[in-house]
């Protein structure tokens, strides 16, 4: 799994959650709402978690499993955590290769004939690496 900084770091490069049954995420309230599930990785799922279309975006809704009192938040309000087989599909066609090396993973893609890569313990991170370079180029 990525890690909450590189996952803000994408968010704010310009990458868009349409959230989906499956998917991970945290909470990012505003400065001035304490709360300890922050921290907490949730799972969209119709039985717990559920994205609903508002006439103001997306929310969340927590249907009542949860621990703590919270019924919804909006999409702003959350940190998706990407797996890594949506990494890689957002690389798109700029992706050319997994390598595992002995004590990480690589990631290859090819920008404007640029070949590029990136390397991480962890593939997930790599493939975020990679998007987030991808992303940033394209701006």
């Amino acid at each position: 799994m990525i890690t909450r900084e590189l996952a803000v770091a994408l968010r704010e490069a310009g990458l868009v959650w349409h959230p989906a049954e499956g998917d991970r995420f945290q909470l990012d309230l505003p400065d001035e709402v304490e709360l300890e599930a922050e921290a907490d990785v949730f799972t969209v799922s119709e039985m717990t978690i559920e994205a609903r279309q508002t006439p103001s975006g997306t929310d969340l809704a927590f249907n009542g499993t949860t621990e703590w009192a919270l019924d919804a938040v909006t999409l702003a309000d959350a940190v998706w955590l990407p797996r890594e087989d949506q990494l890689r599909e957002l690389l798109r066609g700029t992706f050319r290769a997994l390598v595992r090396l002995d004590d990480a993973f690589r990631v290859d893609i090819e920008i404007a004939d640029a070949a590029l890569s990136f390397e991480h313990p962890d593939p997930a991170e790599a493939y975020g690496r990679a998007l987030l370079a991808l992303i940033s180029r394209s701006h």
